[in-house]
């Protein structure tokens, strides 16, 4: 039987193998756009060039508990500045790998905001119907918050779409790339709004091959419980036109069940497949995806496959890394791989990103994948 190690040695012979085809991939994605500013929390300075932080989640949260009824101050101090956005980022990490990439979101308007003009738009066809949405992601070794200003995203609106971008211009990619992805829907008002014009309005034009449509919800804990229904609905529609993978991480995976009354445990990666095989049930797209931190599964007609991760114990970033774990994961489908080598794809692109804060080329993928000094 296989172990492990020799699971991913077949990935990344599979992989390399393949590494000439992606240059001839296309993928399409938006809708948004983010200004990241990662942030650590100070505990202690020393002086004006030395400080300790705060690594874990909880203490942040006793020192603001501690402060109730009276005020307190905490220092935040930046350590990059950086393309955000769940669309952007997995735009970037597509582009990496070598793809043809489009992308249409809010990264500025009429002038792309500078943090995009780094290398996003030297990688990518970049346009901008909006100003960007702003995030301030205070991180730590367990986690990180997300503190955002959306105000702009409203303006990702079809009224925009068709007076900045073009609706024709639109119906051509969604008809040629051979990946397309919406993402962050959450975070944009009027996405349904959008995914029903273009159901309407582009989808019963399109010809040629079935391609394939990745959804991220992101984080819909705060939008009402008939808004997610009702975008799950259409997330399923799609399926008329596109192989649809709708990728949910762990808490998205829950806040999906809760609003499709779906009641059961998720503590083990068991429990979690069997909850995942609930809400493919009730939302028939193509492939449902959902990971963790430690590790991902899917659920399809072809059954369900599950894979641990590289977890890092001190990751150098954590936001963005399921955007990069869904680049991974939709390039080893484009690959032609199977469900088990897509995951490994996906968790491995993860991996290298949040122990290097780069968005990692095909054959660093595939490098990662054979290290057997990496715990899987």
């Amino acid at each position: 039987m296989p172990t492990s190690q020799d699971l991913r040695n077949q990935c990344a012979r599979r992989l390399l193998a393949a590494a000439n085809r992606v240059p001839q991939l296309s993928a399409f994605i938006g809708l948004d756009g983010f200004v990241d500013d990662i942030l650590h929390v100070v505990d202690k300075r020393q002086n004006a060039e030395t400080w300790t932080r705060l690594t874990q989640m909880k203490q942040w949260a006793e020192r603001i508990s501690a402060a109730a009824g009276r005020s307190t101050n905490i220092e935040l101090v930046s350590q990059m500045m950086k393309l955000g956005g769940n669309g952007p980022i997995m735009a970037n990490a597509l582009a990496s790998f070598g793809l043809k990439v489009t992308y249409l979101g809010v990264l500025g308007y009429p002038t792309i905001h500078e943090v995009f003009q780094k290398e996003f738009t030297k990688r990518a066809a970049v346009h901008s119907i909006a100003e960007p949405g702003y995030t301030y992601a205070v991180e730590f070794e367990d986690g990180k918050v997300m503190l955002g200003k959306h105000q702009a995203l409203k303006d990702m609106n079809w009224a925009n779409i068709q007076q900045r971008f073009g609706v024709d211009k639109l119906r051509g990619h969604l008809g040629s790339a051979d990946l397309v992805g919406f993402v962050n829907w959450t975070m944009l008002p009027y996405m349904s709004d959008v995914w029903a014009q273009v159901q309407k309005d582009i989808c019963p034009q399109l010809t040629g091959p079935r391609r394939k449509l990745f959804v991220d919800l992101a984080d819909p804990e705060k939008r009402e419980k008939a808004d997610i229904v009702h975008a799950l609905d259409l997330v399923a529609r799609f399926g008329k036109w596109f192989d649809v993978i709708l990728g949910l991480n762990e808490k998205e995976a829950h806040e999906v069940a809760k609003a499709l009354d779906l009641d059961a445990p998720a503590d083990t990666p068991e429990q979690l497949t069997a909850l995942a095989r609930a809400i493919y049930e009730r939302v028939p797209v193509q492939t449902l995806l959902v990971h963790p931190v430690s590790y991902a599964l899917t659920v399809s007609k072809e059954g369900t496959a599950l894979v641990s991760g590289p977890v890092s114990a001190t990751p150098k970033i954590t936001t963005g890394a399921g955007d990069h774990f869904n680049s991974g994961f939709c390039l080893g489908k484009l690959l032609g791989l199977d469900n088990t080598n897509a995951l490994l794809t996906g968790v491995s692109t993860s991996g290298y990103y949040v122990r290097t804060a780069v968005s990692p080329s095909v054959e660093q993928v595939a490098s990662l994948l054979q290290d057997a000094s990496v715990a899987y």
